[in-house]
């Protein structure tokens, strides 16, 4: 058994290539989509969550300052982002820390950017907020979660949860 302990470090990149810089980031909320059932033979009400259907997603970039990545983002069109990081992790067993890689890539379309405020030997604490589209985690080299809203896809630890709806709707 492996114990995760912290994320040593990381970095961010548009297009896969290009370096955002220094910034820190919000990653998104998944919360499903639900409706509430009640009715005969249910004691009260249950919030039933529709399987592969994910509320509103976004993510969230804070800049020391106003500098290019905070404009770039802005522009109207989905921008493909790579968070890339190394997550220390425990094994008892051996006795020995070790590296683990992680990789999380988000297609998004800007929602706002707050270029934050501008005082004398401070940070300007400008930010991004972009609205999720497409999110995959890679942990380990194992992809762990991909949600796909346009493309009708949820894939939650190696399980296709759209796989038949896909098939009932001949997508």
């Amino acid at each position: 058994m492996i114990i995760s302990q912290k994320l040593t470090n990381y970095s961010a990149y548009k297009d896969g290539t290009d370096f955002l810089g220094t910034t820190d980031i919000t990653l998104p909320s998944i919360e499903a989509m639900t409706d509430t059932i009640s009715g005969a033979g249910i004691a009260g009400e249950i919030d039933t969550p529709t399987i592969g259907h994910f509320g509103s997603m976004t993510v969230g970039l804070n800049w020391r300052t106003v500098d290019t990545p905070t404009i770039e983002l802005l522009k109207q069109k989905a921008h493909s982002l790579d968070f890339r990081g190394n997550m220390q992790a425990y094994d008892p067993a051996k006795g020995e820390t070790k590296d683990v890689g992680v990789k999380i890539t988000v297609k998004a379309i800007p929602k706002k950017a707050d270029l934050g405020k501008f005082a004398v030997a401070s940070t300007t604490d400008s930010s991004n907020e972009l609205e999720v589209t497409y999110i995959k985690i890679i942990i380990d080299g194992k992809t762990v979660l991909e949600i796909d809203k346009y493309n009708f896809i949820c894939v939650i630890d190696g399980e296709d949860q759209l796989e038949n709806v896909r098939k009932n709707l001949s997508i």
